[in-house]
Parts: C-alpha cells; structure tokens; sequence
C-alpha cells in the first residue's frame, strides 16, 4: 500500500494543474478578482487575545445571501473563494456553499482553528470538492493570550494527514503577544513530519501593521526558514516581503486590494482586507468593473508595514505580469553583488519559454513553439481579451 502522504501528493496533481491554469489567467489580465475572502458567519467558538475578527454573539449569514455573493464573485472573474470568520465551520450549510464555488469551477478554499474537524467532517470536506484548508496554530500549550495550541489541536492534525484529499497547510506565527517563539518551529516541525506545507506569519496589530520584532522572534525564524524548505512562491514571498517584516523595514510595493484581492464582510460590503475594514465598503452586488480598475491603482498608506501575507502574494502575481524580469531578480536575489539570480531550473525554463532573451535578441522559433503549446495546454491561448 502507497504511503498517505504518497497518495495526496498523486490526488493533488489535477489541483495543481488546475492553479497553474488560474495563476496563467492573472498573468494575462489584471481585469478580474485572484483572491477573495468571504465571511459567511462572525461568531468564534474561541477568543484569543490577539485577533480582532470575531464575535461571540453573531448569527450565520443566510444561505441564500451566501450564494448570491458566491455568484456574484464568479461573475466578476474571481479565480479563489475562501471562507474565514469568526469560524466557518460554524455556518450550517458550509458543505453547500464550497459546492456552490465548486460549481463555478473556482478553487474552493477554508480558513479554519481546526477544533471542530473529525474525520467524518473532513470527509465531507473532501465530497464537496474542498482544495485547500489552512490552520494557524499558536503555541505548543495554550495560554491566556491564544487556545490555538499544538496540544489540543494535534489529533487534528493526524486525522487531516490520515483522511483529508485537499491540501493542508500549517501556519505557525511569531510577533508580539507570542510568549515562547521556539514554539513556532515545533509547530513547524510537526507540520513537516505529518506532510503539510507550513508557512510562517508575523503577528500584527489591530490595523494589519507590523509590530517590531526581538532578536529572539528574528532567531526562532531564521531557523523555520532553514528546515522547511518553501516551494517557489513561498521562497519569493520570503524574499520580497517577510525578511523585510521581520528586520523591521518597510516594503516597497503597489497594494491591490480592493481590486486582486477583495474582502467580503458578513454584511456583503466589498473592504480592502480584514484589518483595513470600512473602505471602500461597497455593497458587493453593486461593485463593479469600474471599482476593480480603480482600486488596482489606489495607493494604500498603510501598505509599507503591511503584514497581511495573501493580500502581499496576489500583488506578486502582478509584479511577475508587469515586470517579469524585475520580479524574478527579487524573488530569487543573487547571494553577492554582480552575481547572477539565484533561480530555479523550472523558473528559467519558463523563462526562457516566455520572456525575450535579455541580451535584446528575439526569442528563437523552438521558444515560440513551445510557449504556444504551453499556453494552449493552460487555456491562454484565445485571442479574446481574458477577463
């Protein structure tokens, strides 16, 4: 018999070809919603210290609200639908929502704290069509300040590795109110050891701004980044923004939010992000093509100390779109001055396949006909204008 892990990496292949297709749309066009976070219900059965994202008293959104809204995000390109809270396992009719995104042929995804998964509700994540559930842990044992610890959430864990068909990922977080910040690479650790991708946040305040770190929250992450081995994105994304964050210095970049990136309250108002709530607050039924194309340009003040990842990764995707070469120097930056980036062979394959040589040269016949067969095997291809 085939490992588990074995067999969810072989499960996870038409995923992965069907995410190349959507990071493919957003290179072509920055006319439509990557990513999307939709709240389908307030209310957390915890209350860590830390977050500003819940209540205790909230009722569900009405499923039917939800599926309007589900709708109306497919109607305006969105390539990713997440539901985050509050809890959303919460929502009574979860399994019909995801199947409604699912419907759309959107990636489906879940922000949850895990304590209400067993293995009958994973499996019924898994008829739905669920492709992605992340989970932020805290802390090895719980505290005043979070509950989301490695000691309760554990059993959790080893049923998603036994039973889930979707990807998991385990994030784990230093920054202020963390209290022992090794604890994040034990977190990390165990993540890698049951076969999850794990990534690594910086806590933030109540505006999504960045809270210095002690040169013991800078040590415990240097040491996570060492053993875990982040794939492409998450080495990029490294790279750009996080060693920044956790130096303390300000990133420099376009935010699109508003426009790549949409938060949808529980009262189906369009925001910026979960920590920037109140703008530009537009009824998500009315937001139009229009708000998209403005906001992909608005400059957000509070973008240089930013700590809100997702918001962060859309924006890479377009930096890639609009400036590849420029992009892929920062991404993956040489380790000393006049040397050259430090890419991987599958980065400068594709770079060869589609970007003109950088001598100036045109790109040869054998380039031009293997970009072409890619584009047509990703649905890039049509000369229509994508969305």
């Amino acid at each position: 018999m085939l490992p588990t892990a074995l067999v969810r990496k072989m499960r996870s292949l038409p995923r992965r070809f069907r995410q190349a297709k959507m990071i493919a749309r957003a290179l072509k066009s920055h006319r439509h919603p990557i990513y999307a976070q939709i709240i389908p219900i307030r209310r957390c059965n915890l209350s860590c210290a830390y977050c500003n994202e819940y209540d205790k008293v909230s009722t569900p959104v009405p499923t039917a609200d939800m599926l309007h809204r589900i709708d109306r995000l497919a109607e305006l390109g969105t390539e990713i639908i997440t539901f985050s809270g509050g809890e959303p396992l919460l929502h009574p009719d979860l399994d019909e929502l995801l199947r409604r995104i699912r419907s759309h042929k959107r990636i489906a995804t879940l922000i949850t704290n895990g304590y209400l998964l067993t293995p009958e509700r994973i499996r019924s994540l898994n008829r739905v069509g669920l492709e992605h559930l992340q989970i932020s842990i805290d802390n090895v044992q719980p505290d005043e300040i979070s509950k989301k610890s490695l000691k309760v959430l554990d059993k959790k864990l080893e049923w998603l590795a036994q039973y889930a068909e979707f990807d998991v990922s385990i994030n784990s977080v230093i920054g202020a109110g963390v209290s022992r910040p090794r604890d994040a690479l034990t977190i990390t650790r165990r993540a890698l050891e049951l076969g999850f991708d794990t990534s690594v946040g910086v806590i933030h305040d109540h505006t999504g701004q960045l809270r210095a770190l002690p040169e013991t929250d800078k040590a415990a992450y240097d040491e996570i980044q060492r053993e875990r081995k982040p794939g492409f994105w998450a080495f990029a994304y490294d790279n750009l923004f996080q060693r920044n964050l956790v130096s303390g210095r300000a990133n420099v970049w376009q935010c699109r939010a508003g426009s790549r990136f949409l938060y949808i309250c529980e009262d189906g108002l369009v925001h910026y992000c979960s920590q920037q709530r109140g703008y530009p607050a537009i009824p998500l039924e009315k937001y139009s093509a229009a708000d998209l194309e403005r906001e992909y340009s608005t400059v957000k003040p509070c973008a240089p100390y930013c700590t809100v990842s997702c918001v962060h990764r859309v924006a890479m995707i377009d930096l890639l779109r609009e400036k590849p070469r420029e992009a892929l120097v920062r991404f993956f930056p040489p380790q000393a001055a006049g040397a050259a980036a430090q890419m991987p062979f599958g980065v400068k394959a594709l770079s060869f396949l589609f970007l003109p040589p950088g001598d100036g040269r045109p790109q040869s016949g054998a380039a031009r006909l293997m970009a072409g067969a890619v584009k047509r095997v990703l649905g890039v291809n049509s000369a229509r204008q994508a969305r």
